[in-house]
């Protein structure tokens, strides 16, 4: 049985190559849909199925506290909440607790504002984590009395510092809400960066903030994420039950800070579900289209194959009166298939690898381990499965002749004649090949329309001459004066630069620092409304003279701030268009007041003087209008810019208007920042054009991943239909001759063929809508984010697939239209 199959193997290949030019076609075909499909099998497994290096991975358990009434999908929480969650819930054996902040980082190279982690001393003990150089956190680097110890993360060491083990025992000042000295004590083993993707990692002592009074006992101050440990023999379900009941006790103990408008609730989750949950649906939809893909290529060559089995009717008739049996035959056809079908998926993995690489930028922006992805040997064997699939479906699909049949077979090898059972075949591979394309075109026609909406969303400011550079405040020792001093001194020089129209300082970089100033607002309360637990929440911005007017932003009524708005004169405000709406529709807002009643900011920093003046009535001087430096798509914003020189600056950015090459300002304003503070970051400038250019590549890379599919879909459904019709035509070509011998005009036929290919095309497109309706319907109960395209994707679709059927008609019914009919008649 082995040696005649390898027998049937040596005989296939040399039948293929006397139609090379169909070998090709078909290897190349499967290549592509193979080849896909390699990549994207990959992608999933290195991103949604592959092991976590961390120790324990069944038990790590991440814990989310959210308030979705309050428009917080993660709340974090605060220490009295973690002491309470430690003490009494038992199906979680130990705890790790890390905090998110940003530091100014000096002594380590060039000064530079690193993303870092602040975590308890069991932290890496918890999570199960190890380090690659030195040591990691551990207890003994618990508690206010330990020297400050910083880790740096696997990627930030070799990106930076290139892989140096020198930089073990360095010291470094950390700035945030305060200074502290830091040894590095170790490099952490490459691992997904999960909450957030950090530089270093320290002990509490690193930040003065997480020791302060305010932070160990504040309720609502809430900046720290949780994780657990399943105890052993407990489940998740367990777990997620008992710190519910914890958690419904602690909101009966503590009212005040669980405002039933809010809902606040508990929940937990494995670690690893947590991690890959921001990736899932997107990298089923690639799968999916992947699968499209796979099924299209599959069905165009299902057609070539069967159209030359057809060609080969008086070859296989042949066969089976010369005494060969239908398994025999299909072993024949199965071995041919096997040989296309393995060169294509040979084919295909090269051409994986490279895509896998390209994908995994692209899938980075949704799951950091996307970043560590590596081509393994499951890429190769995605291949060969699909390879075996694709050969026993494309074996199975021709009829064959029995020897008791074998006699009505075309044994002369004259014309081609197809049975209606072959017809049918192959219209139905062909619709097949259109519905799946439909699909495709159906969701890259959205995704296009989508980017391109965002795209021509007007900001409200300008966006293309203004130059954003990050210049955080001074931390070098410097009273809250001499950070307003310094960052006038830096507005005032940067002015007298050639070409420099406008320079202010905000708080916050538009787009790139989304969720900052504390995301969902602060509760605020004005004139002639009455405070209490539902008082609406404003953005908080901090902003110098000259903001608005160096980011074309119009104040439609009062004034803006000048150098006498400072803290020796009553608190003044400028507020947004929306929010003077809000607060006093129908009347004029300048001098009213508003002042801020969110409870969180008893835990601010400064002196009792500092803190009453930021919670006493501000004077409103003037209303700029909207400007919203969250969303791309701008919407109503309620928010109240106070003074720089009246209010700490968290964050700190220049913004420059010229009038010339922006990018050519940035050595000359690095050089003027380094002369004033030699250790002051001066890090990623850009205008404000490439900064939403940059947030929008995530929108704009679905565009390029979906159209590439759905134009590599498109172009295998051309290619199927005119296949099919071409076949169809050569059938048919003594029918043509007779209707022509008839009377029939050229002219008909043309319009009959290409009637044809749009009756397929229209069938396909009805299939792939029923299809695609029932499959997001379905899919929509798992997955959320799954919406049904608008009818503007759909019929833009659907007259693309029609275009393309017409194009695919016009060669096959040129061709009948050409019929000569003395020789058609003769054909047979």
């Amino acid at each position: 049985m082995r040696l005649s199959f390898f027998r049937d193997l040596r005989l296939a290949f040399h039948s293929l190559m006397h139609s090379k030019s169909l070998a090709a076609i078909v290897i190349l075909t499967l290549a592509l849909g193979i080849g896909a499909n390699s990549a994207i099998f990959t992608l999933v497994r290195g991103v949604l199925l592959k092991p976590l290096v961390n120790r324990d991975e069944n038990r790590l358990v991440y814990i989310r506290q959210s308030a979705p009434s309050g428009g917080q999908d993660n709340t974090t929480f605060s220490v009295p909440e973690i002491k309470d969650i430690e003490g009494s819930v038992r199906s979680l054996s130990e705890f790790g607790d890390f905090s998110t902040m940003d530091f100014t980082m000096v002594g380590l190279g060039e000064p530079r504002v690193v993303h870092g982690g602040v975590v308890s001393g069991n932290y890496f003990d918890v999570i199960g984590l190890r380090p690659v150089l030195g040591r990691l956190v551990g207890r003994q680097d618990a508690g206010a009395d330990a020297p400050g110890v910083i880790v740096l993360t696997y990627r930030f060491w070799s990106t930076v510092y290139k892989k140096d083990p020198n930089v073990i025992g360095k010291s470094v000042r950390l700035s945030s809400l305060g200074d502290r000295s830091a040894a590095v004590i170790g490099v952490l083993e490459p691992s997904v960066p999960y909450p957030a993707e950090t530089e270093i990692i320290g002990n509490l002592v690193i930040s003065p903030h997480h020791l302060s009074a305010t932070m160990v006992t504040g309720r609502i101050h809430r900046m720290t994420e949780l994780f657990g440990k399943l105890a052993p023999g407990a489940t998740l379900d367990q777990a997620r039950n008992e710190l519910r009941t914890v958690y419904a006790g602690m909101v009966k103990d503590h009212p005040d800070a669980y405002p039933d408008n809010f809902g606040y609730r508990i929940d937990a989750r494995m670690l690893r579900d947590e991690i890959t949950s921001g990736a899932r649906t997107l990298l089923l939809v690639l799968l999916a289209a992947s699968g499209l893909v796979f099924i299209i290529a599959c069905s165009n060559v299902a057609n070539l194959i069967l159209a030359r089995t057809v060609r080969r009717e008086g070859e296989l008739a042949v066969r089976a009166a010369m005494g060969a049996n239908t398994w025999a035959l299909r072993r024949m056809l199965l071995a041919e298939s096997l040989l296309l079908c393995c060169a294509g998926a040979a084919i295909g993995v090269i051409i994986a690898q490279p895509l896998v690489t390209i994908l995994a930028r692209y899938a980075s922006r949704f799951s950091v381990r996307a970043l560590d992805l590596t081509v393994d040997f499951s890429m190769l064997w995605v291949g060969v499965a699909l390879a075996i699939v694709a050969a026993v479906i494309l074996a199975f699909v021709p009829r064959l002749p029995s020897a008791n049949s074998s006699n009505g077979m075309n044994l002369s090898g004259g014309s081609v004649r197809i049975t209606s059972s072959t017809g049918r075949r192959q219209r139905i591979f062909a619709v097949t090949q259109i519905a799946a394309s439909f699909i495709l075109l159906a969701g890259a026609s959205v995704l296009i329309t989508t980017l391109v909406a965002l795209q021509r969303t007007q900001t409200g400011f300008d966006t293309r001459r203004v130059l954003v550079v990050d210049v955080p405040a001074p931390s070098d020792g410097r009273t809250p004066q001499q950070v307003v001093d310094f960052y006038k001194e830096s507005v005032r020089q940067i002015d007298a630069l050639p070409g420099v129209t406008d320079t202010a300082v905000g708080m916050i970089a538009p787009w790139r620092d989304a969720g900052g100033g504390f995301g969902v607002g602060l509760q605020f309360s004005g004139d002639g409304h009455v405070h209490d637990k539902d008082d609406p929440r404003a953005l908080w911005r901090t902003i110098s003279p000259g903001f608005f007017t160096s980011l074309g932003v119009p104040i439609i009524a009062g004034r803006d701030f000048n150098a006498l708005d400072d803290q020796n004169a009553a608190p003044v405000v400028i507020v947004s268009a929306t929010l003077a709406r809000q607060m006093f529709p129908g009347q004029d807002p300048i001098n009213r007041h508003v002042y801020w009643t969110d409870p969180v900011l008893e835990f601010a920093t400064g002196t009792a003087a500092e803190k009453a003046r930021l919670t006493s009535p501000h004077r409103i001087i003037g209303v700029a209008a909207d400007m919203d430096d969250e969303h791309i798509v701008p919407v109503p914003t309620a928010t109240i810019y106070g003074a720089l020189a009246d209010g700490g600056m968290f964050g700190g950015h220049v913004f420059i208007h010229t009038m010339g090459n922006p990018y050519s300002l940035v050595t000359p304003v690095t050089k003027i920042i380094r002369d004033m503070a030699a250790d002051e970051p001066v890090e990623n400038a850009a205008t404000l054009e490439d900064i939403r250019a940059k947030v929008l590549a995530p929108d704009r890379l679905n565009s390029l991943v979906f159209g590439v599919f759905a134009a590599v879909a498109l172009l295998i459904a051309i290619v199927g239909v005119a296949g099919v019709l071409a076949f169809s035509v050569s059938a048919r070509t003594r029918e043509f001759g007779i209707r022509m011998a008839l009377g029939s005009q050229p002219g008909n036929l043309l319009r009959g063929v290409v009637t044809e290919g749009l009756v397929m095309a229209a069938v396909g497109i009805v299939a792939g809508a029923a299809f695609g309706l029932v499959v997001v319907r379905v899919a929509g109960s798992y997955f959320g984010d799954l919406k049904m395209p608008g009818a503007w994707p759909a019929i833009v679709s659907a007259f693309v697939l029609l275009g393309a059927a017409v194009v695919a008609s016009m060669l096959p019914a040129a061709r009948a239209a050409r019929v000569d009919v003395m020789q058609a008649l003769r054909s047979e």
